[in-house]
């Protein structure tokens, strides 16, 4: 129902940051609960974050605690996930993805709609 198109990848040293993008060109990201999982080559899709429908409750990754934020603006259509601290341990291709609940999910199966994904390359 809803496409996503994620944006924001891109090569940053270790230590650095980024900001990526997700955004609905169709449909409504306000209806949603929303999240970010990340895929390196030969390992599994692996859970960043997730924020609600109401952005009152968010869930992260032990991996990345700490160091990553999500957020949305709904008005805008978007949800964000800053990335500070950035490892090489980080490098993946980056997914946003969504599901019709009100409730937050950390699991992958657990989403239906999932954007093309955005490459992020940590370099020492």
């Amino acid at each position: 129902q809803v496409q996503l198109v994620e944006s924001g990848g891109g090569l940053v040293q270790a230590g650095g940051s980024l900001r990526l993008s997700c955004a609905a060109s169709k449909g409504s990201v306000s209806t949603h609960t929303m999240g970010w999982f990340r895929q390196a080559p030969g390992k599994e899709r692996e859970f960043v974050a997730a924020i609600s429908r109401s952005a009152l409750s968010t869930s992260y990754g032990d991996s990345v605690q700490g160091r990553f934020t999500i957020s949305r603006e709904n008005a805008k259509n978007t949800v964000y996930l800053q990335m500070n601290s950035l490892k090489v341990e980080d490098t993946a291709v980056y997914y946003c993805a969504a599901r019709l609940s009100y409730s937050i999910a950390t699991r992958a199966t657990e989403f239906a709609l999932w954007g093309q994904g955005t490459q992020v390359t940590v370099s020492s």
